[in-house]
């Protein structure tokens, strides 16, 4: 269960500004709506409406990411992996599927890491970036539509952390300039990421 908390005045406004939006599509798709329902909208009309379900293309960054030198040792060291669970080990071969987040911060030069459980075959991805800096605030803009909140994998606006659960748990956090994300089928909620997200935040290069 997703523990609760208090959003933090700029994800306040992400979420307000989405909200905003939702209700002027809405106002404006009932606008098109004739007063008889069986009245045939004009070509004109049809055409407008088709240019408005059309969804405007995300821009393309045009600076350039920051590669991310860690490797995964440094990321999460062995004894802090060990720590967490003595099962999981490096996954070999593994690589971030196409369309996930770590495979955008894959292709952004960042570090993408996987360790699997050798028991239960749990697969825990964490992919540590260093996005466009013109793209970041967008990414911010999407956790908050699509994930909760968690303050307990730090202060904001120090740490801003997400978490949205599902098949596999996916985990968030923007720090800095840092982009964090994690995901596996052994994050349940929130807390069960949190050991590791310490991890990880205690292991990126200081200043």
């Amino acid at each position: 269960m997703v523990e609760p908390s208090r959003i933090r005045p700029a994800a306040a406004l992400r979420a307000g500004v989405a909200i905003v939006a939702v209700l002027a599509g809405t106002l404006a798709l009932s606008g098109c709506v004739g007063g008889n329902a069986a009245t045939t909208p004009t070509p004109s009309a049809t055409k407008t409406a088709d240019a408005a379900a059309t969804p405007t293309p995300t821009p393309t960054p045009t600076d350039p990411p920051t590669p991310v030198t860690l490797t995964c040792d440094q990321i999460v060291t062995p004894d802090q992996l060990y720590a967490f669970n003595p099962n999981f080990g490096a996954a070999p071969g593994y690589a971030p599927k196409d369309g996930t987040l770590q495979k955008q911060i894959a292709d952004w030069k960042g570090a993408v890491c996987g360790w699997s459980n050798q028991t239960s075959n749990d697969l825990i991805e964490i992919a540590v970036g260093l996005p466009p800096a013109s793209a970041l605030e967008g990414l911010k803009n999407a956790a908050v539509t699509t994930s909760q909140p968690v303050p307990t994998y730090g202060v904001p606006p120090e740490v801003e952390g997400y978490f949205k659960p599902g098949a596999a748990g996916e985990v968030q956090i923007f720090t800095g300039d840092y982009w964090i994300v994690a995901t596996s089928t052994a994050f349940f909620e929130p807390g069960d990421a949190a050991p590791l997200m310490e991890n990880v935040l205690s292991n990126l290069p200081k200043g």
